[in-house]
């Protein structure tokens, strides 16, 4: 599995509308075959500020994802909402997710 992590910082005017600008971006995103996650949160520390976490199959999956068309449309037009560069963290050959072994419910 490819693991990628972004925060976007987005700006103040569009913060609250963001899920809905990407609306379309994750909906497609979600239907793609190799597509295992694609989830938004909202930073407690900055309003402004959202994080992605997505999950894909594999490396075919991720450039899959990459050529895609809402792909190409996020990148022509997402600019226009943040405030600076997103940054991203790229895992390759990460793991599925597991139970975290220190905390358990009681």
């Amino acid at each position: 599995m490819i693991l990628i992590v972004v925060k976007w910082p987005v700006k103040p005017e569009y913060a609250d509308s963001w899920l809905d600008i990407v609306g379309d971006f994750t909906r497609s995103t979600r239907a793609e075959a190799g597509n295992k996650f694609f989830e938004w949160s909202r930073s407690v520390d900055d309003k402004n500020t959202y994080v992605l976490v997505e999950g894909f199959e594999g490396q075919d999956a991720a450039v899959a994802h990459v050529g895609s068309e809402h792909f190409k449309t996020a990148v022509a037009t997402l600019g226009e909402y943040i405030s600076d560069n997103p940054r991203i963290i790229n895992v390759q050959d990460a793991s599925d997710w597991g139970p975290m072994a220190e905390i358990s419910p009681h």
